[in-house]
């Protein structure tokens, strides 16, 4: 699996726990080995300008998700075919007065965020209730295993 990481954010971040993260949600998602992902994380005022482009909307935010080749979550019998899963930005920034505002570290905000990006991408969305409960559990979930304690709260905007 091609999991990438580029920080251009001025933030140290724990790299190599978020690209853990990913192949764990890879693995418990059936997702195929040879998928592709990449994660990059950015300053306030270039999140803001991916903000705008994408979504039409001002001001930074935590995390965006860019998906590509519509990949969604497989089974043990079938998992998800080879492809583009797509881009996550995320913006440290945010993500450390999140996390502050929350009570927990940024770097368990910073793996909140990249668990609820990688969601997106495969399809997953929170804004009906119903949705909302499918996609925030699994977050959970997915992060209550990989990190063996209870998951962050959603901080998500």
């Amino acid at each position: 699996m091609s999991i990438e990481v580029n920080n251009e954010s001025g933030i140290q971040v724990d790299e190599a726990q978020l690209v853990a993260l990913a192949r764990f949600i890879f693995e418990q998602l059936y997702i195929h080995p040879q998928a592709e992902l990449s994660i990059l994380l950015v300053d306030e005022p270039a999140m803001e300008k991916l903000h705008i482009e994408l979504m039409d909307e001002p001001g930074a935010t935590d995390v965006l998700s860019v998906p590509m080749d519509e990949l969604t979550p497989g089974t043990p019998d079938k998992p998800t075919p080879q492809g583009m899963l797509g881009d996550i930005a995320i913006c440290p920034q945010v993500a450390e007065v999140q996390a502050r505002n929350a009570g927990h570290s940024t770097q368990d905000e910073m793996l909140l965020l990249t668990t609820h990006g990688i969601l997106h991408l495969l399809g997953y969305d929170h804004a009906e209730p119903e949705e909302k409960a499918e996609m925030f559990g699994l977050q959970r979930d997915l992060l209550t295993a990989f990190t063996g304690k209870e998951a962050p709260a959603e901080t998500t905007q």
